[in-house]
């Protein structure tokens, strides 16, 4: 995990408003790779292992995510096209079974941070670019601190008003697997439809260039 994405977290218990404090235990190359993240207003701690942050309110072994064998570098290169983030530096968000194409991702831009958010990334080795993390009923996330958000599946559907909360002024919020209900959703979290490709969304905040 990056570093620079500590200054970003928050309580997934307390909400946006309670940062997260990192007491690091081993650090290498700006990425932290053992510590614990504390929230100084409701004193829960989240556990730093090799690189993955396991930010969940309630821990339990999943299964680990697959990365996506020859079709990857394709499906990488069309989710970066939908997210529409050129260049670093930052940090961008894919949530669900889309966080298997973060490296990936992070490989086509230079200077960006991708951060995968699902628990089955936890086996995955720590790689510059990729910082690795898992949550349940919200995102840990300061808000408008992400370029771009990509949110697959239940995650497109579980995560779709707090994608819109995360993502930067001019930032694109993306549903791959939109659920029915999506265009209403991106309505109400001050958002509209800018492009469909079947079941998959991209969307932009009302007013953005």
């Amino acid at each position: 995990m990056h570093l620079a994405l500590t200054e970003r977290l928050t309580c997934p218990r307390c909400g946006p408003d309670y940062p997260l404090v990192l007491l690091a235990d081993r650090v290498i190359d700006r990425r932290v790779l053992d510590g614990v993240l504390g929230c100084s207003n409701c004193r829960e701690r989240y556990p730093v292992r090799a690189g993955f942050a396991d930010l969940r309110l309630y821990p339990g072994p999943e299964p680990p995510l697959e990365r996506g064998g020859t079709a990857e570098s394709d499906e990488a290169f069309r989710l970066a096209a939908f997210m529409g983030v050129a260049a670093g530096p930052g940090f961008t968000l894919l949530a669900g079974e889309v966080a298997r194409l973060g490296s990936a991702i992070a490989g086509l831009i230079e200077q960006l941070e991708v951060v995968g958010v699902h628990a089955g990334l936890a086996p995955w080795t720590e790689e510059p670019g990729f910082s690795r993390l898992a949550t349940q009923e919200r995102l840990p996330l300061a808000s408008r601190s992400m370029l771009a958000v990509a949110l697959s599946d239940a995650a497109a559907d579980a995560f779709l008003e707090e994608g819109a909360r995360v993502v930067a002024a001019g930032g694109r919020l993306v549903l791959l697997g939109a659920p029915p209900d999506a265009a209403a959703r991106l309505e109400a979290a001050g958002f509209a439809v800018a492009a469909r490709s079947g079941n998959d969304v991209v969307a932009t905040a009302r007013g953005a260039q």
